[in-house]
């Protein structure tokens, strides 16, 4: 066991260069995307590197203010943001010859009916998705300990798993209108090394779901978790109907996330820490390569963009815990399902 975690340890802090890159792209022209987060470190370089290959992307950001249909007037300041980030996409080198369509759409994940206004949306606009990027969360260091969402849940869990879950699940009309049979539709769902290196036992303790720990870090970690069992869960129920599922770490990348860590930890962390340019590089892996076909429906794609079989992942208590009960396993995808729905229904 020892071995096994040091060996995958070492193969995703350390990776080989990437092998599909914005070089790989072929024109994206007609294909529509979201990108949430897209305003952060890794969410900005994938959509340059969508734009540049003419793709049309949404870019989900989160702000203060919600999109609600009774809130959609946005504050000049928030508005001047958002511009900020698309004309910073816009503006960077290089420039593109047939550039793609970028735009901007308010989300805020601690809030369900933002996240249901967001869905809707974008199904004014648009009838088909071709990739959705769950590539927003929050982070570690995102709150303190007592913080709650708007519907009273421990963030962590409530933004990187119920939010999450719920916008993929508003989305699903548009997501199948895309899908063909020789480029299936797909979800990316964005967990971390954590849900394998710090969660509970199984991934996640359905008894402190609710409430959480007072060890930040434990939530981040079983929320990424979650974030991974729902992606094969969405997998297992939705395979079927064309519509792949990928599950991602993006590798260890300088972000904000780390301007509350202390110096004395940053001294040694910062040496593996990489340009978020490559954690682009791993989403843009999980959602575009050809690598992943129906056949590999649910894989975990680890940094620069490589499939990981479960054979080589140390967490066969958390693997266990995806195989629904009749499989012999922990039915933990259902159950983890269920809940994020019984705890959206009442607001939803």
């Amino acid at each position: 066991m020892v071995l096994a975690s040091t060996r995958n340890l070492l193969n995703q802090w350390f990776p080989p260069k990437p092998t599909f890159t914005e070089k790989d792209l072929l024109s994206l022209s007609g294909k529509v995307f979201i990108v949430t987060g897209g305003n952060g470190a890794v969410g900005s370089a994938l959509i340059k590197m969508l734009y540049n290959a003419g793709g049309t992307i949404y870019m989900a950001s989160r702000s203060q203010v919600s999109p609600h249909p009774l809130f959609l007037k946005q504050p000049n300041t928030l508005q001047s943001k958002a511009e900020k980030a698309i004309q910073a996409i816009v503006s960077t080198p290089p420039t593109p010859k047939t550039p793609g369509t970028k735009k901007n759409q308010h989300q805020d994940q601690k809030h369900h009916l933002s996240v249901k206004a967001s869905a809707a949306a974008f199904a004014a606009q648009e009838s088909k998705l071709h990739v959705l990027w769950n590539n927003a969360g929050a982070g570690a260091m995102s709150f303190s300990p007592g913080d709650r969402t708007a519907q009273d849940l421990e963030p962590l869990i409530g933004q990187n798993c119920v939010a999450t879950l719920l916008f993929t699940i508003l989305l699903l009309p548009q997501l199948r209108a895309a899908s063909t049979a020789e480029q299936p539709a797909r979800v990316i769902w964005t967990a971390s090394f954590l849900a394998e290196a710090a969660s509970a036992v199984n991934g996640v303790d359905f008894e402190l779901l609710e409430k959480g720990t007072k060890d930040q870090t434990k939530n981040y970690a079983v929320s990424k978790a979650g974030t991974w069992i729902l992606g094969r869960e969405f997998a297992r129920r939705y395979g079927g109907e064309g519509v792949l599922s990928v599950v991602l770490n993006p590798g260890n990348l300088r972000n904000e996330g780390w301007k509350k860590v202390d110096k004395f930890t940053m001294f040694f962390v910062k040496h593996v820490l990489f340009d978020p340019v490559f954690g682009a590089y791993t989403q843009l892996y999980a959602g575009l390569s050809r690598d992943i076909t129906a056949e590999r429906n649910g894989a975990y794609v680890i940094p620069w963009g490589r499939i990981r079989g479960d054979e080589a992942c140390p967490r066969k208590d958390i693997l266990n815990a995806m195989l629904p009960e009749e499989e012999g396993g922990l039915g933990y995808g259902e159950k983890l399902w269920e809940w994020c729905e019984m705890k959206w229904k009442p607001f939803v």
